[in-house]
């Protein structure tokens, strides 16, 4: 009877062995691995976003355009750029379009509930964005949210979930392409536009007439990601590592630096 009972338990012990082996042997590989054996690294990016991303004819360049083909090549792929949108982003990426988002794309909770996020590239927040002659004007949220003031924002990100979520007084205003949102300003179409304050910064040296405000004193805390699969948890960790070494390493810097000249 003994050996009966002892015989059943290494029986079942042996099944689960095996069960757990079928389980392990059908998980879903990373996409790091698809990724390599596929020979490239398709990059999700909306080339409007100075001076993360910013599409010049068929080709990208920017701070995150250098940075996906530093982690092609730290994975040992070939680059492949997809164009998307901001308000298409989320469904582009989670459709399977690419392998990762990158160009200057705000860390937030309610994305989070769909994706990772490697670990921040940079710490930056928001900023207003108006012509010189009304710097002082609109020194502060309270400022620009006033009966009589447009602020414009782009549909789709974070710049508008910001507006609409401040603004009770103040027009707000969507303009569709974010490459000619800061000449809105300046032909007097709209008031001011609160965005990051790297790309504002970038964008009063481009466009004379246009001011910073307080770019040392953001409005927000934001912190700039990469959006990953959710749930691939291999990605991630070779993802964050590369990041850490290319921080570490004053390439992230080198790059920073290239594109704010």
């Amino acid at each position: 009877m003994l050996s009966t009972i002892i015989r059943g338990a290494l029986a079942a012990a042996c099944a689960g062995f095996i069960s757990i082996g079928a389980v392990q042997a059908q998980a879903p590989a990373s996409a790091l691995d698809a990724i390599q054996s596929a020979g490239t690294l398709r990059i999700c990016t909306t080339g409007d976003y100075k001076p993360f991303t910013n599409a010049v004819g068929d080709s990208f360049e920017g701070i995150d355009i250098e940075m996906a083909k530093s982690l092609a090549r730290a994975i040992g792929v070939e680059p492949k750029f997809v164009r998307t949108k901001w308000a298409e982003l989320m469904a582009d990426f989670t459709g399977g379009k690419c392998d990762i988002a990158m160009g200057g794309i705000g860390v937030t909770l309610e994305r989070q509930k769909r994706v990772f996020y490697s670990d921040p590239a940079l710490r930056t927040g928001k900023i207003p964005l108006a012509r010189c002659a009304d710097k002082e004007k609109f020194q502060s949220v309270a400022d620009i949210d006033k009966p009589g003031v447009t602020a414009i924002a782009n549909p789709g990100g974070t710049n508008e979930r910001f507006a609409k979520a401040n603004f009770k007084q103040a027009r707000i205003t969507l303009h569709q392409d974010n490459v000619t949102i800061f000449d809105e300003i300046l032909a007097g179409r709209a008031d001011v536009f609160v965005t990051e304050a790297i790309e504002a910064t970038v964008q009063q040296k481009l466009k004379p007439g246009l001011c910073a405000i307080n770019p040392d004193k953001p409005l927000t805390f934001i912190e700039i990601g990469y959006l990953l699969p959710r749930g691939d948890v291999i990605f991630k960790a070779f993802v964050d590592q590369w990041l850490h070494i290319a921080k570490a390493t004053g390439e992230y810097q080198r790059y920073y630096e290239q594109y704010l000249r």
